[in-house]
């Protein structure tokens, strides 16, 4: 009977082993959530959030995890909440979140971190105590400077400016937005008058309805800046259509695939960009990177991502951190047919 009984002890002792050895393994193979990986847009239909999300999915599959693809039908924050609700219900392990609400977002962020969600901003960011970290397509300032330098050397200098965002609320445009107003300052910009600020919502119909509007309203406006890809595109089509060329200039964020028409009939001279799947890709390599622990979020964290290469997390605007993609390329009539055809 003893012996009967050790050797049954020895087999519930090897057994444990086996267990204790197959959880550490089930361990290092993926974190906390299953693997899976969330991204949530600012709303469906936008094609620059398509291809973003698409270069998100990439970077997440490739390591081998899941990831989930989330956007509302409308770009507002309450629609983004109930999405976030049902990803903390799901328990993923991360949350790249891209903000229609700077601060409206707050609370519910908070929830997801404090179920032990890596919960970061991605392209347009949330405030720094919504987030581990925010990942930023480029440096905020050089892209607002560089589109008030544009409209200027569009226009030499002289005449009425307007600009055509997305939402009000939106993080990004509205930090670019800012950025734009402190270059006006510049005493070489006296001469140019920025005379107003329509919100096109980052929806097709109604950034068409605001474009049409300006030049109705201001019937001397020489440029339209349009930090949205949705804007850009509606007011080329606007140009466009009603023969402005050359009267009326445009410049701005556009994807050269639906921006193409609009700089191969000369409406926008250039405008300017970054490639939003490679925004997404190290938004995927982001997330893993905080949910194995390789970054916390801190200036000074270094990670690799991927086909990207090495990246450190810097101080940001805003007080918290961010990593940033690379400075923002120009597209114009000598490279657009390059690059239509890619993104």
């Amino acid at each position: 009977m003893r012996k009967v009984t050790t050797r049954v002890a020895m087999i519930v002792a090897i057994v444990a082993v086996v267990l204790t050895i197959g959880v550490m393994v089930g361990c290092s193979q993926g974190p906390a959530g299953g693997g899976k990986y969330a991204i949530v847009f600012k709303n469906t239909g936008n094609p620059y959030g398509d291809k973003q999300m698409a270069g998100f999915k990439a970077g997440i599959e490739e390591q081998k995890f899941t990831a989930i693809l989330q956007a509302p039908a409308q770009p507002t924050a309450e629609a983004q909440i109930q999405i976030l609700e049902q990803l903390i219900s799901q328990k993923v392990a991360a949350i790249a979140i891209v903000g229609n609400d700077k601060d409206a977002l707050q609370p519910v962020l908070t929830k997801a971190m404090k179920a032990g969600i890596k919960v970061f901003s991605l392209d347009s960011g949330v405030n720094p105590e919504s987030r581990l970290t925010h990942v930023n397509q480029a440096d905020s300032e050089k892209i607002g400077r560089t589109l008030i330098q544009a409209a200027y050397d569009m226009i030499g200098g002289v005449g009425d400016i307007a600009i055509l965002s997305a939402t009000s609320q939106a993080t990004n445009q509205n930090l670019w937005i800012d950025f734009m107003k402190t270059e006006l300052k510049d005493p070489k910009y006296a001469k140019m008058t920025l005379v107003k600020v329509a919100y096109g919502d980052d929806l097709r119909d109604k950034s068409v309805s605001e474009a049409e509007g300006l030049l109705r309203t201001y019937p001397k406006l020489k440029c339209i800046i349009a930090p949205t890809t949705v804007g850009i595109a509606a007011a080329g089509k606007v140009l466009t259509d009603k023969g402005l060329k050359g009267k009326v200039f445009l410049t701005g964020l556009g994807l050269p695939s639906e921006m193409a028409t609009y700089i191969e009939n000369g409406v926008c001279p250039y405008m300017f960009l970054w490639n939003p799947i490679d925004v997404g890709y190290l938004g995927a390599y982001t997330a893993t990177a905080l949910v194995s622990g390789k970054i916390k979020g801190a200036v000074g964290d270094t990670f690799k991502a991927g086909r990207l290469g090495d990246y450190t997390i810097t101080k940001a605007p805003d007080g918290g951190t961010e990593v940033l993609l690379g400075p923002p390329f120009k597209f114009d009539a000598s490279n657009i047919a390059d690059w239509k055809t890619v993104y």
